[in-house]
């Protein structure tokens, strides 16, 4: 019984550990990600793979992207932008962020 228990406890930290961490990242104004262009509001981002996936409500947005490491913790989530293009997240509480390559906006769509 004991065994069990031990593994039960095991599995379940080691699911909580290797769940993706979600970061808030409020935006004021409309911003381009990628090729898309994200809608004001509160968004949750986390990584997939090479892709950073931006959720809202139901609405689901993957941009390419890379991660890269600073030499400084960030004490907050922030957002670097150029021409209202995202190029670079930096996580709050680490060091890590999410950097972004530039494509050109269609502002045909």
């Amino acid at each position: 019984m004991k065994t069990k228990l031990i593994l039960c406890a095991l599995t379940l930290s080691l699911a909580l550990a290797s769940a993706a961490v979600r970061y808030t990242l409020t935006l004021s104004s409309p911003f381009w990600v990628g090729a898309t262009e994200l809608q004001p509001g509160d968004y949750t981002v986390t990584m997939s793979g090479d892709k950073a996936v931006f959720k809202k409500g139901k609405q689901v947005i993957e941009a390419p992207a890379t991660l890269a490491q600073s030499e400084t913790k960030y004490s907050s989530t922030s957002m670097v932008s150029k021409d209202s293009r995202i190029e670079e997240i930096d996580l709050g509480g680490t060091t890590t962020k999410i950097l972004f390559s530039i494509a050109p906006v269609n502002p045909a769509k």
